[in-house]
């Protein structure tokens, strides 16, 4: 039986680069043949498309602008299936971000928020949604700071994934780590061994779960209700082509298991391998497979 997911986070379009290295030489031109894409993507988009193709029922929650790029959104986010009814175009650009990538899988990313940081959501507007939910994806952007602390108020399942952090006092995502039951980052700037970090962040917010992404090295787990710390290996098949989007699919689809019914360890061991295929594309908000081929993989 298919999960209601509430998404609420940036929706943009994103311009995908390959790169030879980092650093990047100067030079006034380069033909990266195939090298350079376009996509609709954002944190928002990429989890509630990850999420529709494991066979959830998602409502998107976010701003836009009234342009092009906005109608691409829409467009994209319809013929797969994605209501668009939350969606408020009131910004006065769509965002939209560049992405550098070189064959190693690092990448540099530039994000061009337009005015969305503006943008609030009204809690008491969203009460019904949370309440007919089953969880509540709230990424950490400005406009999720009050409902994140209405969902925890309701007792609704909250999960985010705050991305790079390198201190557990960051005054940024603080209303975030503080509200969420499942949180998620990366180990990209963390400031001592995974192990120690993921438990000075349960002693200062106490979080059901909190999962560290650590590319190639896999995903470190700490589960407070089954008193359990691990590292889940990354998926040995994986070829690499862009790990842009990894950590979302990592997170999507560890929730989206996890809600199943799943422990957590085994939601995180389906989320590998799913985030596992998704690098073997091009682009954030491509390469998302079905639950049937992730349990396939797993046999």
């Amino acid at each position: 039986m298919s999960k209601k997911i509430l998404v609420s986070g940036l929706l943009n379009v994103e311009t995908t680069v390959a790169v030879r290295g980092f650093p990047i030489n100067y030079y006034p031109i380069d033909y990266p043949f195939f090298g350079v894409n376009s996509n609709v993507a954002g944190v928002g988009c990429n989890i509630a498309k990850a999420l529709t193709a494991l066979g959830d029922e998602v409502a998107v929650f976010s701003f836009t602008g009234n342009d092009f790029e906005a109608e691409r959104i829409f467009t994209e986010l319809r013929s797969g299936g994605i209501s668009t009814d939350h969606i408020r175009r009131e910004l006065k650009n769509t965002p939209t971000s560049v992405i550098l990538y070189d064959p190693e899988g690092k990448r540099q990313v530039y994000c061009d928020l337009k005015d969305i940081q503006d943008r609030r959501l009204d809690p008491e507007s969203m009460t019904q949604a949370l309440r007919s939910a089953d969880a509540a994806v709230l990424c950490n952007i400005n406009f999720n700071r009050e409902i994140i602390k209405k969902a925890r108020r309701m007792n609704q399942l909250t999960a985010t994934d705050v991305h790079v952090l390198g201190n557990i006092e960051d005054d940024y995502n603080r209303d975030f780590m503080e509200n969420a039951d499942i949180l998620f980052l990366s180990d990209e700037a963390l400031p001592c061994q995974p192990e120690e970090f993921v438990q000075r962040l349960h002693e200062r917010y106490h979080n059901r779960i909190i999962v560290i992404g650590m590319g190639a090295k896999g995903a470190m787990l700490l589960d407070s209700t089954a008193n359990q710390l691990a590292v889940i290996p990354a998926y040995k098949e994986a070829k690499v082509v862009n790990t842009v989007g990894a950590g979302d699919s990592l997170f999507s689809s560890f929730l989206h298991w996890y809600v199943k019914g799943c422990s957590a360890e085994d939601a995180l061991r389906h989320a590998v391998v799913f985030a596992g295929i998704k690098i073997g594309f091009n682009g954030a908000g491509i390469g998302f497979c079905s639950e049937n081929e992730v349990e396939t993989k797993l046999q």
